[in-house]
């Protein structure tokens, strides 16, 4: 006969069964704002192949209200504002897809540099924490004055200030995991100081990394607008939801409509960003994974 199991303090009298990983199916919030992300995506995509005369002057038709002919009217110089905004949402998303990706790369540079090398970390971080002394925007509008005015000089002045943030976390995740024992057993045989960042600490990183790039596309969106709209953004002859916004603020009380189709798309697509990104934190991140159950 086989013998009995043991039992008695501190033998598990069964042995636990292994965490069954489920899916989830994703909230309606996710779904809602995955949608509207990728229509927008599609709009930006679609409508510079399709709208070609957004920039010309119709005196006849300033300040038009919505209708059949002009679906978000027009602003005080005849210009259709749906044509100038569905233009404008590429120009938004690019600087927002642009400053998340340099953003990430850079932040993962200095991150993995400073939290690796003992050496380099206090000057390094010290140097990141003066630029994030500096309130964003204002030393976005000072790199626009000095480099002049452009869209990829926008993409510039906007990731300058979002590389320290990045830096830092990744600079936190290289700090805990340095210690742990499988860095300590690459270190031990060989392994070269490259490969244990690339292969061993970088991909633990992932998850939070790409958390952070989500928040980091809306709050670039929504700093290009805001630069946009000081007059220190995107040129006139660029549509962007920054630059329809600024042309509006001198007719508001004539024509609120110049601001608030725009005002409304820009919402619209950074409540669906940070809705992606909320759920992306919620299944990458392990500790909120097991407090689900997935």
């Amino acid at each position: 006969m086989a013998p009995a199991p043991a039992s008695g303090p501190g033998l598990a009298t069964t042995v636990p069964a292994p965490r069954r990983v489920a899916f989830r199916r994703p909230g309606a919030a996710v779904i809602a704002g995955v949608a509207v992300l990728g229509t927008l995506v599609v709009i930006a995509v679609v409508a510079p192949l399709l709208i070609h005369d957004y920039v010309s002057i119709n005196t006849g038709a300033r300040l038009l209200p919505p209708g059949s002919e002009h679906w978000f009217g027009t602003d005080h110089l005849g210009r259709d504002i749906f044509d100038r905004t569905m233009v404008g949402s590429r120009n938004s998303l690019v600087v927002g897809a642009c400053v998340a990706l340099a953003t990430t790369l850079l932040g993962v540079l200095f991150g993995l540099v400073a939290g690796y090398f003992r050496v380099v970390d206090s000057v390094l971080m010290r140097a990141m924490d003066g630029m994030m002394a500096i309130p964003g925007v204002l030393l976005a509008i000072a790199l626009v004055s000095l480099l002049g005015g452009g869209l990829w000089t926008v993409i510039v002045a906007i990731t300058v200030p979002e590389v320290p943030r990045t830096a830092r976390l990744v600079r936190s995740v290289v700090l805990t995991l340095r210690e742990l024992p499988f860095v300590t057993a690459a270190i031990s045989v060989g392994t070269s100081t490259p490969k244990i960042l690339l292969t061993h600490i970088l991909p633990n990183a992932v998850g939070a990394l790409t958390v952070q790039a989500t928040y980091v596309c809306a709050s670039a969106i929504i700093a290009e607008a805001v630069l946009s709209f000081l007059g220190v953004g995107t040129p006139p002859d660029i549509p962007s939801w920054g630059n329809v916004m600024a042309v509006g603020r001198q007719y508001f009380q004539l024509a609120p409509w110049i601001i608030g189709f725009p005002g409304v798309l820009l919402s619209v697509l950074v409540l669906a960003i940070n809705t992606l990104g909320d759920s992306l934190r919620d299944r990458l991140d392990p500790h909120l994974a097991r407090r689900s159950g997935l």
